[in-house]
């Protein structure tokens, strides 16, 4: 089934950034610190409804998005001029009013920039007018008390609408766009005309010479060797070509013809001003320009002050200094102007956008940043099914090359079929093809030589032997010579309970395979064995009756298997009780489903200890894959993949362990490692002692998508449209998709925005896919893979794959990713504040009846205190703060710096700074009481958290005698079973809810610590000059010794 056909169309989310951030914050706070202007940003995208984005709310039943594609004008935005161009044109827009009318007006801007006139109107031509001086500010989206309070609103597209305050009264003007791009051009051009309304009849000289342009004449001039001022098509072309590889020359040329027709000639020359019209026109990515615009107070180009915000606020980038953004725009800058005064303009901006530094994948996972010192078996381990082939399982031949790719992936889990062969050399075939093989001393010594080219932690050969005994003794002396030292045969413990650490193990060849028993000096013996053959073929059951079947092995090569001894799976309980730490069972596709879907909760327990390793049916004679998550989800360790099978499920494992270095090993989540703990697979809500997570994740374009490989249509015409999948826990799988754009592969629009909901971040992916809405054979354009621990936030590139897991030169989507707590994720439609706090219900992590009294009267103690940490959590939330803003019908942006100062709130200060603002003194209680939450919280936090741990411990003391106190009680079978896993429930939840809180002090106490650096830098904190102001500020003062006596004392 194809792709396509399994994605529906989703639920549009929040929108996904806090635009005006920059633009209202003074120079005087571009100082913040980091974390500072990282809480602004998670505020931001946790509270929508009053952000200035284009993505807020769906258009009746489907999202109406920006499609430049679409334009009223052929001509694209490239800059200010051209939207002050085309608000000159004028165009049909309709103007809101509070009393539920909407009337349709013919907008335009004066041709001396000065107002803005609107007709047909009852009122006198002056009168129907706006001057741009009288501007204080633009919104976009329906973020005033006209649209809220007008019965027509839900039938308004949000990106549609915009508003324009003015007045000393901040009266609104609300008016909607026919589409979303033609309000984007109002908003950026009324903007632009507003920061620049002290001189706007320089406006149109000013745009002729700016930085862009200059440059652009400086490169002309330079190739222009005859200085004439025009130069052949081809040079011309060839010159576009060097400052934009990603162009393909027909288009270059069909621009050139298309300007020169409309000035009425036709020529093979081209000159200045047709070249920089050509380029402006070509290069210049509309959803970048007006990014640029937004984030640089409407200029357009950035400065190091406007670069430093956006990479803190947006991007994330911690400790970043003006000199590191000064070095950013030496770097990427292409004028020499631009470099030499310090800004980056559009072209430049655009090649740091595209750039390794805004990736979306966190640099940090590039390199080994996991702890490595735990059990083998806390571990995720890149394992390769039938690693010598290249091709299907049934007739494909052995190959070498087989183990090189494995291995230069990461793979840490190889598998060797070795059969006899001729002259005494043991081979390796496929055993449906035995025509090609391979010799097994050429296998081994391939593998020492790329062993640990991709990771130095160690490797696991899964022997698969049917050779006979001489020809074991000639692998077991083959090995101990090509491998030497490498070769791990260390006797496990019997007092240890965990095996080593990839850590201590590190460079080390570790041997999978059957063992002789070590009391017995015999030189060989029996062995059962659990091929896999013998288990798809059925022999075992149909020609042994039923009869385990066994083989022979010589000590030479049993001596070589230390700690993955290679045993059977009974059952769980059985396994639980007898079977040693070094000891792992081999699971087909199917046993292991049949075992995850009946005993999740026993999968997840019993690979804390011991590995598991899972191979695919032998019914997938194609060798296709296996969906990998099912089993990860059960904490299965090495789950073999036919890395020759390029696909979806291919794409999952290849994405999942680029994470920690791509060294092979990937820690698992602690809820599946910790001794007592509960996790089941099969989850579908909320995992105890885990705070969900919300993922804003806004698809805005896509850059140069190739036609489908195997599509059957002419042309390179694609219709293509992004899906986004989410793997992990079956509460986190989820499909959206956008809205298709037509006939657009250089650079579709999509810009719309969703929200998921993610119950367990550390087990789950984002797979970005790329589809061809129009196909004829083939769809798949392209994809990504990527865990959500490796997300980068912010305006982001996403290097696009091929089918088989190539990155495609120049092929990417841009998008933008938040992510926020569930409490902050709010959906994109506005509701008034009565109905929000309606519909709000706070929900308590529960904790299980035990059935076992003595335990559960110690349980009972824990109620109380659990929810005391919830509602401290939840009422620290600064919801209370911007929902009454909403309900005033107050953005932020409206009060200079607010933003800056309503996120973080210290008492003294920010009750100060908003007494200079009149407008907004209602807001000081709400203000108030969120501090006076935050200062509770601080205070009362070691105590509640104290009362959590004291209940985990003595819980705990109960661990060893459960099972003996639920049979003094009569809890026998399923009842003891149901018993002991209410147990773990239990102690999950004090555990994870007592982190949890530890961390929402740690939060509160920065914050508090920020707000007060933040009313410094804006100089809106001045000396105390009452009482109450020199009693906030001893009590922050307290807060920072308390917590700085706390460290002292900790030390």
């Amino acid at each position: 089934m194809k792709e396509r056909e399994r994605l529906r169309m989703g639920m549009l989310g929040p929108p996904s950034i806090a635009n005006e951030l920059q633009t209202h914050v003074p120079p005087c706070a571009s100082g913040l610190s980091t974390k500072f202007v990282d809480f602004i940003k998670r505020l931001n995208h946790s509270f929508p409804n009053i952000l200035q984005d284009p993505s807020n709310q769906k258009c009746g039943g489907r999202k109406k998005t920006v499609s430049f594609s679409s334009m009223p004008s052929e001509k694209k935005i490239s800059s200010a001029q051209d939207c002050i161009s085309f608000m000159q044109a004028g165009c049909e827009l309709r103007k809101v009013r509070p009393n539920s009318r909407i009337y349709n007006r013919f907008f335009t801007l004066d041709t001396d920039l000065q107002a803005l006139r609107w007709e047909p109107s009852k009122k006198d031509l002056e009168k129907a007018k706006l001057d741009i001086s009288a501007i204080k500010e633009i919104r976009l989206g329906k973020n005033t008390e006209t649209f809220r309070n007008n019965g027509l609103a839900d039938q308004i597209c949000e990106d549609s609408a915009f508003s324009i305050l003015h007045g000393e009264n901040y009266e609104s003007l609300d008016l909607v766009a026919h589409s979303a791009d033609v309000a984007n051009i109002w908003v950026s051009g009324l903007r632009y005309l507003v920061s620049r309304s002290k001189q706007p009849l320089d406006f149109m000289e000013d745009n002729q010479n700016t930085p862009r342009l200059m440059w652009l004449k400086t490169v002309f001039e330079a190739a222009d060797v005859d200085g004439n001022g025009i130069m052949l098509e081809d040079t011309s072309v060839e010159l576009i070509k060097q400052l934009n590889p990603t162009l393909k020359e027909s288009k270059i040329r069909l621009k050139f013809k298309e300007i020169q027709k409309s000035k009425e000639k036709l020529t093979t020359r081209v000159t200045e001003e047709e070249f920089c019209e050509a380029f402006c026109e070509l290069c210049t990515r509309p959803e970048v320009y007006f990014l640029l615009v937004q984030i640089s107070k409407n200029k357009e180009y950035l400065d190091a002050n406007d670069l430093m915000l956006f990479l803190e606020a947006e991007q994330g980038v911690t400790h970043i200094t003006e000199d590191m953004c000064l070095d950013i725009i030496r770097r990427y800058e292409l004028s020499e102007e631009g470099r030499q005064k310090g800004f980056l303009a559009i072209d430049g901006f655009t090649q740091y956008l595209l750039s390794p530094e805004c990736d979306i994948f966190d640099p940090e996972q590039k390199k080994v940043s996991q702890d490595m010192t735990q059990p083998l078996s806390h571990y995720y381990i890149n394992a390769s099914h039938n690693t010598y082939l290249i091709e299907d399982q049934f007739r494909g031949p052995a190959d070498i090359n087989g183990y090189v790719r494995a291995l230069k992936m990461g793979c840490r889990s190889l598998e060797l079929d070795v059969s006899d062969g001729s002259d005494n050399e043991p081979i390796l075939c496929n055993r449906n093809n035995m025509a090609l093989h391979i010799p097994f001393r050429s296998v081994i010594e391939v593998i020492s030589k790329f062993a640990f080219v991709a990771s130095e932690y160690p490797l696991i050969l899964c022997l698969g032997n049917h050779c006979s005994l001489p020809q074991q003794k000639v692998m077991a002396q083959q090995m101990k010579k090509v491998f030497g030292d490498k070769l791990y045969t260390e006797a496990p413990l019997p007092s240890e309970s965990y095996l080593p650490s990839p850590e201590k193990l590190k460079r080390m060849i570790i041997v999978k395979g059957k063992k002789l028993p070590s009391d017995s000096d015999l030189s060989e013996g029996e062995v059962t064995d659990e091929d896999e053959e013998v288990e798809a073929s059925g022999r075992a059951s149909a020609d042994h009756n039923g009869e385990q079947r066994h083989a022979w092995l010589c000590r030479e090569l049993s001596d070589l298997v230390s700690i993955c001894k290679s045993v059977q799976y009974r059952d769980f309980e059985l396994s639980m009780k007898s079977q040693n730490y070094w000891e792992i069972c081999s699971f087909s596709e199917t046993e292991a489903s049949r075992i995850a879907n009946e005993y999740p909760e026993d999968f997840v327990n019993y690979n804390k200890k011991f590995l598991s390793r899972i191979y695919p049916s032998a019914m997938r004679i194609d060798s296709s894959n296996l969906n990998p998550q099912d089993f990860w989800n059960c904490g299965c360790q090495i789950v073999a993949m036919n890395f020759q099978t390029p696909g979806p499920m291919m794409d999952l494992h290849t994405g999942w362990f680029l994470q920690n270095g791509g060294c092979g090993y990937v820690l698992r989540p602690s809820i599946m490692r910790d001794e007592v703990s509960y996790f089941s697979a099969n989850t579908k809500g909320i995992v105890p002692g885990v705070s969900p997570l919300a993922l804003h994740i806004k698809i805005i374009s896509g850059q140069n998508f190739p036609k489908p490989k195997g599509a059957c249509a002419k042309g390179d015409v694609i219709d293509p449209y992004v899906c986004i999948e989410i793997h992990g826990i079956p509460a986190d799988c989820s499909e959206q998709r956008t809205k298709t754009v037509q006939q657009n592969s250089d650079n579709p629009i999509f810009d719309e925005t969703f929200e998921f909901q993610v119950n367990l971040p550390e087990l789950a992916m984002i797979r970005f896919v790329v589809l061809d809405d129009d196909y004829i054979g083939d769809e798949f354009i392209g994809q990504y893979t990527i865990p959500f621990e490796c997300l980068q936030p912010g305006y982001r590139h996403v290097p696009l794959r091929s089918f088989v897991g190539d990155i495609m030169e120049h092929v990417t989507l841009f998008v933008h990713i938040a992510i926020t707590n569930r409490s902050g994720g709010g959906k994109a439609q506005k509701r008034s504040l009565s109905v929000r706090m309606g519909k709000k219900v706070r929900e308590y992590t529960m904790l299980r009846n035990i059935g076992l009294k003595t335990i559960d009267d110690v349980f009972k103690i824990a109620v109380q205190p659990l929810r005391e940490a919830i509602d401290m959590r939840e009422n620290m939330q600064v919801g209370k703060i911007l929902n009454s803003l909403e309900w005033m019908g107050i953005a932020t942006e409206t009060i200079p710096s607010l933003t800056t100062l309503n996120d973080e709130n210290h008492d003294s200060s920010l009750l100060h700074a908003f007494c200079q603002f009149p407008w907004v003194s209602p807001l000081q209680s709400a203000s108030f009481n969120m501090i006076q939450e935050s200062r509770f919280l601080i205070e009362m936090a070691d105590t509640v958290q104290e009362k959590i741990v004291q209940c985990q411990k003595a819980g705990m003391e109960f661990h060893e005698e459960l099972h003996n106190l639920g049979a003094k009680e009569g809890l026998k079978g399923r009842k003891l079973n149901k018993a002991t896993e209410s147990f773990a429930w239990n102690i999950t939840v004090l555990k994870g809810q007592g982190d949890l809180l530890k961390n929402a002090k740690n939060e509160a106490i920065e914050n508090m610590k920020q707000t007060q650096l933040a009313c410094l830098s804006c100089g809106l904190s001045k000396s105390p000059s009452s009482g109450a102001e020199a009693k906030g500020k001893r009590s922050l003062e307290a807060i920072e010794e308390k917590e700085s006596s706390e460290e002292n004392g900790r030390l």
